[in-house]
């Protein structure tokens, strides 16, 4: 454990130690072993105990981290501005949400799409988080005028029929369960959790089914040398049927992931050995997967490559991608800073207004770190791409 982390008060532990009970017992049910990818799902949803499903405070200052979002109304503006011709363009036209997080961005995009005259019939929110969603509607009810509220909505799932607009997902690929490999004498093992001596969380590889073998074969067609033994990271096997699952029934209209990740290449390279999984929790960064279940936020980084191939197999067309430096400063940041800046009254508010574009844009904060994928369907879409196209990456 880091020395530098702040100790969880007593509720906390307590919390934690339920839901590290709950998953010991369903590790003994399901043989002594479960799939990491099961522990991960259950560290982040168990329902009222998982990381995403409780009570606890995750976004800001106060939380464990920030999404861009939080930081200020300049993000949503600019996806605004990139959404909004597909949704004057499209009949009926929804938005649909993944993870709405604090309610920040549903709010500060739906104001910025009345401004543009593009205000889409439904905003939906998916959110699996009961907690998150009554924080979210608590804040949009105080907040937004009752000319926009009314079309939002919250899904418990995808949606059921066919439906034209566009999707947009901040951070959600990221915190989908992960299925972690390593690599024994040119074979993928799946790394399994089980539990050792002292009822502890300890690791355990066993040999990779079909499916996960085959996906790892998969990647490393596009790789210049083979996986080296002992390298241990992580792979997305559900993907492609997850993107079908959300995008699916889009009938004419685009999808907006932004998350932070690396073409295929860089994800594997010799530099990764160790993968990309990760977990936070007070906004310090935490190696041990298994520290304070409940309490610590696990993350891996995005092979956006995969997505590319996912959103293809779904009968999308790749629209771009590029970072998100990029991408914001090709819909109109400077603008919104500029109009901003001109409204602050005092100091204090031009300092954290620039404060907000750096750690939006600067390659060594989210700038460079973030990357923004886009397809479409019916529609073009290429207008939100225009600066820094990464696509040869991929």
């Amino acid at each position: 454990m880091s020395h530098d982390l702040p100790l969880p008060d007593e509720h906390a532990r307590a919390h934690s130690e339920r839901l590290r009970a709950l998953i010991a017992d369903v590790i003994r049910a399901e043989g002594g072993a479960i799939p990491f990818s099961r522990y991960m799902e259950l560290a982040l949803y168990a329902p009222g105990l998982g990381y995403y499903s409780a009570g606890a405070q995750k976004f800001g200052p106060a939380g464990d981290f920030v999404t861009a979002p939080e930081l200020g109304s300049l993000f949503a503006q600019s996806v605004a501005e990139a959404i909004a011709p597909v949704v004057r363009h499209v009949d009926d036209a929804q938005v649909l949400e993944l993870g709405g997080g604090s309610g920040a961005f549903a709010e500060d995009l739906l104001v910025h799409l009345a401004v543009l005259d593009a205000v889409p019939k439904r905003y939906a929110i998916l959110e699996p988080s009961a907690d998150l969603r009554q924080r979210q509607c608590e804040r949009l009810q105080a907040r937004l005028p009752a000319a926009l509220l009314e079309g939002v909505c919250w899904l418990d799932g995808p949606q059921e029929t066919r439906w034209n607009g566009v999707l947009v997902a901040n951070e959600v690929l990221d915190a989908l369960p992960v299925t972690r490999f390593v690599m024994h004498e040119g074979e993928a093992h799946e790394a399994f959790v089980m539990l050792d001596a002292q009822g502890r969380f300890a690791w355990a590889d066993r040999p990779a089914d079909g499916f996960l073998a085959a996906a790892v074969r998969h990647l490393q067609t596009q790789l210049a040398t083979p996986l080296p033994d002992g390298l241990r990271s992580e792979v997305l096997v559900q993907l492609p049927y997850w993107i079908q699952a959300v995008g699916g029934l889009l009938h004419q209209g685009a999808m907006l992931f932004v998350d932070y990740g690396h073409p295929r290449r860089d994800y594997y390279a010799a530099t990764r050995a160790s993968g990309t999984l990760r977990g936070f929790y007070r906004h310090r960064m935490v190696e041990d997967p298994f520290l304070w279940p409940g309490l610590t936020d696990l993350t891996a980084s995005v092979d956006f490559t995969a997505v590319a191939e996912a959103g293809v197999a779904a009968g999308f067309e790749l629209a771009g991608y590029c970072s998100q430096a990029g991408f914001l400063f090709g819909n109109a940041l400077e603008t919104h800073f500029e109009t901003q800046h001109a409204l602050c009254t005092d100091e204090a508010a031009r300092y954290r207004l620039s404060q907000q574009v750096k750690q939006l844009t600067l390659p060594g904060m989210m700038g460079e770190v973030f990357q923004v994928m886009g397809f479409a369907r019916g529609v073009d879409v290429s207008h939100a791409f225009t600066q820094g196209d990464l696509r040869w990456r991929l």
